[in-house]
């Protein structure tokens, strides 16, 4: 129940919990470590596409390796995107990979079956749901498109914010979170996940800003913790509005993947340390640090 918890005080408190994805299982001990440094509660993420198309091997060895560092006081463990159809449009045997990350001891789960129709993304979902509820664990679920993990990038940015292309529906969502009884959603509402194309994933982000209104409608609607995914490269002030808004989780790759990458190509203890930077300097500027007394 410790993260149905802490989530919930994220959600009513208009704070956040920062999720940091790790494609590389060096970058672990520095979260952890810039976590306690600066006294707030993360949690260390890791998607599938993380064990697929970067390094950090699988499910066991992070949780191997986040075993070694954690601080119950600061982090906790999160399976992040586990897709029904991945970005390669292929399926995936999510309930398998869900399952590992129950049996590990992950403290919450996600299921993404936003490339489904609304009524297979509700039975994946409520699928999920089931089985994390005999271990007690949240789930996380997906409705609507945050773009970028595809193949050939994203539509103009600029078009798709101001039609909404991909926004998170408030009438399905409601019915979403009804039907599954998931515990937190993660909505569309402007923000775009990180390229990660070889050709691309080096390049910035795009400056992504976010409707504040179009999310308020969706916190009206559900009731529930709201997640932002695609958290790195939007403006602080439309950030801090949102966690004003239901956003009780956001999750960040982009800016501390890239920072890794580019020291490592010196050595892997630089590259650490960059990572612990950027962490620190992330903590810093959602105004979160000094919170974990409050959150766990």
């Amino acid at each position: 129940m410790r993260m149905h918890e802490i989530m919930g005080r994220a959600y009513e408190s208009g704070i956040v919990v920062p999720a940091f994805n790790v494609p590389y299982l060096p970058m672990i001990e520095p979260v952890c470590r810039a976590l306690v440094e600066a006294d707030s509660f993360g949690l260390i993420a890791v998607a599938r596409l993380e064990w697929i198309k970067f390094e950090s091997r699988s499910q066991e060895a992070v949780a191997t390796e986040y075993a070694k560092h954690k601080s119950d006081a600061h982090t906790g463990l999160h399976q992040d995107h586990v897709p029904v159809i991945d970005e390669d449009g292929l399926s995936v045997d999510y309930l398998a990979d869900i399952r590992r990350a129950l049996e590990l001891g992950f403290d919450s789960v996600m299921i993404d079956g936003s490339r489904l129709p609304l009524d297979g993304n509700i039975e994946a979902t409520r699928r999920v749901c089931e089985a994390a509820a005999e271990f007690g664990v949240p789930v996380e679920g997906e409705l609507g498109a945050v773009m970028g993990h595809e193949a050939d990038g994203i539509p103009d940015y600029e078009t798709l914010f101001e039609t909404g292309q991909g926004f998170t529906d408030p009438g399905e969502a409601r019915r979403f979170v009804g039907e599954t009884g998931v515990s937190w959603l993660s909505v569309a509402v402007g923000s775009v996940h990180g390229a990660i194309s070889a050709a691309t994933k080096n390049q910035p982000k795009v400056r992504a800003r976010l409707n504040i209104d179009h999310l308020q409608a969706i916190r009206e609607a559900t009731g529930i913790p709201l997640v932002l995914h695609g958290g790195s490269g939007i403006q602080t002030d439309d950030l801090l509005a949102s966690f004003r808004s239901g956003i009780a989780k956001i999750n960040i790759a982009t800016d501390i993947r890239q920072p890794y990458e580019r020291a490592r190509e010196r050595s892997v203890g630089e590259a650490q340390e960059a990572v612990h930077r950027s962490v620190i300097e992330i903590v810093d500027r959602l105004g979160i640090a000094g919170s974990a007394k409050g959150m766990c």
